[in-house]
């Protein structure tokens, strides 16, 4: 291998006749005047005698074919590799033309690649292209990054990545990015697997129902195998947490009220005069049910009627503070307003948003465990915007009390994490939850609260927020729009630009302030599954298949089945099932045509009638 044509302080052209290069590989190059140069392989191509080495021009110019003629290389009989390499640290003159290159020893490249130990950081995968660098690699990073490739297990072949989570304390944030079958999600599980293996509070908000990490994968090793059954715990929204409407500020009441949409400065001002300190969900609702009644009814002189032809103590009582509250509110809060409160009031109510509370999740959080908050997008919108900016004031009031030496609870440093970032924090528009994580994306470094926010399109995603994430993770990518956002949040090159859209699904470049260069990397197998790993088609095959066996297995015992019979035996079908099974005449024979046509009864036809029966 040999440095050929024109070179610079920062690039260079390389030839081998022996090996092709491969796209990101690390090299050295021994300059006779500057030592060695370590680089990395950005492109890449190969030639032969059928393809001219100026066929398309690009890299490959005058300078490069003169250079391998002289170097010696026959371009008209042998196999050319060439490709264009790129120094990691900028070089004091032009590399020297004609300086061999070697491949790197482990030890060599150790403190490119390897920024902490297993122990301490996120193993997310193998760095690609590293398979020949292995050599003398300490035994602590060996076989620790199995891969799940064409459907099966595979040994780690290369060195493992290492996130080192302890530097977001400097370099804050991760994005994850990629299209649909790109890989995203199970590479946020990985990550995810990792956080509690260090356990390190978390809180993942869920919208799929996918994050549940109870199941070990089928395809794993028993070696590979690790439990985190008493690691996290999955809660949803309105069954297992909520929140207690005694608790809210006036202020996170509006955030709720407007998180699927926003108020109007009538509707603000209206929870900001009606909302009363501990007010309980039902006193808050009658105080506006009654305001409302008192509206619709439109002067005292009606309520005084009302009050006194009143039969009973209670509804007299009722109506005169009905009255009372049109008196002092009305001009203040239009009835418009009002209604329109009461309805998204009622709506959280009847969503179960209001059952329970967090101290499971608080709990969760204080014993180091990882969270997850399942429910639809509307539910975890509507509830991240409380839960969030509850658990972030927990830890920012015990940080800002350490600091001025006040006694404080002690509240730990957490992780929130989410797919589909893009429907919590909107580049189009503003909302509660947005707000939450924008404050947070902006100061959570301070205070020990970071974000890992996943999604598909990565354009539609706050500006602001993508600028604080300072490690992205982007997978497969072809919307031309979401490339060029990650073109202008990374440091991806325009070579690395154009393979997003053709990466495989579980590839990754991985963008990061913490490394300072883009890694290539292909990310491990997961040590659990989702619970929607099923082919949605298999699953209508088995589905099925399971009702033929249900079918088979109910008339069995009734053939032969005959025109004469027929009646008789879909009679016994209905009291045998307790007539949660009714067929009628011509749907039991189409169902016993199809069990003919698959070989597991036979039609037998007679001069009087046709039979369905046994194969014996």
């Amino acid at each position: 291998m040999k440095v050929v044509g024109v070179t610079t302080q920062q690039e260079a052209h390389i030839a081998s006749n022996e090996r092709p290069f491969r796209i990101n590989e690390v090299l050295i190059i021994m300059d006779k005047l500057q030592g060695e140069l370590m680089g990395e392989v950005v492109e890449t191509k190969s030639y032969n005698r059928y393809i001219p080495l100026n066929i398309n021009g690009g890299m490959v110019d005058s300078s490069v074919i003169e250079s391998l003629k002289a170097i010696g290389y026959s371009i008209d009989d042998e196999t050319i590799h060439i490709a264009k390499i790129r120094l990691l640290e900028e070089a004091q003159y032009p590399v020297e033309t004609g300086s061999d290159i070697r491949i790197p020893e482990f030890e060599e490249v150790k403190g490119l690649m390897i920024n902490c130990s297993p122990r301490e950081g996120l193993v997310a995968g193998v760095i690609k292209s590293t398979e020949e660098m292995t050599n003398g690699m300490d035994n602590s990073l060996q076989d620790i990054a199995p891969l799940f490739e064409d459907g099966r297990l595979k040994e780690q072949r290369g060195i493992p990545f290492i996130f080192d989570i302890k530097s977001m304390h400097q370099y804050p944030h991760i994005g994850i990015f990629g299209g649909s079958g790109s890989g995203k999600s199970f590479g946020m599980r990985v990550l995810l697997e990792e956080i509690m293996k260090l356990n390190i509070p978390t809180v993942v908000l869920d919208p799929h129902f996918e994050m549940d990490f109870s199941t070990c994968a089928d395809y794993l090793e028993e070696k590979y195998k690790t439990d985190f059954k008493n690691k996290f715990k999955c809660l949803q929204i309105g069954y297992h947490v909520g929140v207690n409407f005694s608790d809210i500020s006036t202020e996170d009441l509006k955030n709720l009220l407007g998180a699927s949409g926003s108020l109007s400065d009538a509707m603000s001002n209206v929870v900001d005069v009606l909302h009363k300190r501990r007010d309980s969900y039902q006193s808050f609702y009658d105080r506006l049910k009654m305001l409302s009644e008192a509206q619709d009814m439109g002067s005292i002189a009606k309520m005084d009627r009302i009050i006194q032809s009143c039969d009973n103590h209670v509804e007299r009582e009722r109506w005169k503070q009905c009255k009372e509250l049109f008196e002092k509110y009305d001009k203040s809060c239009p009835s418009s307003s009002v209604k329109g409160i009461i309805w998204r009031l009622t709506r959280l109510y009847n969503d179960g948003v209001f059952s329970n509370d967090i101290r499971e999740i608080i709990d969760g959080i204080k014993a180091g465990k990882l969270v997850v908050i399942q429910g639809n997008i509307r539910l975890l919108q509507v509830f991240a915007t409380y839960l969030l900016g509850s658990i972030y004031r927990k830890r920012r009031d015990y940080k800002d009390a350490q600091y001025k030496n006040a006694a404080a609870d002690y509240f730990p440093p957490f992780i929130i994490a989410t797919d589909e970032a893009h429907n919590f924090a909107p580049k189009a528009y503003d909302s509660p939850t947005k707000s939450v994580l924008k404050e947070i994306s902006q100061e959570g470094r301070k205070y020990g609260v970071f974000l890992i926010l996943a999604t598909q399109r990565p354009t539609l995603l706050d500006e602001t927020i993508t600028a604080q994430l300072s490690t992205k993770f982007v997978f497969r990518i072809v919307r031309s729009s979401d490339i060029q956002t990650i073109k202008e949040e990374t440091d991806l090159t325009n070579e690395e630009a154009k393979r997003l859209p053709y990466l495989k699904s579980g590839d990754a470049f991985i963008s990061s302030a913490i490394i300072g260069r883009t890694i290539p990397v292909r990310i491990r197998a997961a040590k659990t599954s989702s619970p929607h790993t099923e082919n949605p088609f298999d699953e209508l095959v088995n589905q099925r298949t399971e009702e033929e066996k249900k079918f088979l297995k109910l008339i069995k015992e009734k053939l032969p089945i005959t025109d004469v019979n027929i009646n008789q035996v879909l009679e016994e079908i209905e009291s045998q099932t307790d007539h949660s099974v009714t067929f009628d005449v011509d749907f039991l024979k189409s169902r016993l045509e199809e069990l003919v046509e698959q070989g597991k009864i036979r039609k037998k036809k007679t001069a009087f009638c046709v039979s369905y029966e046994e194969i014996s």
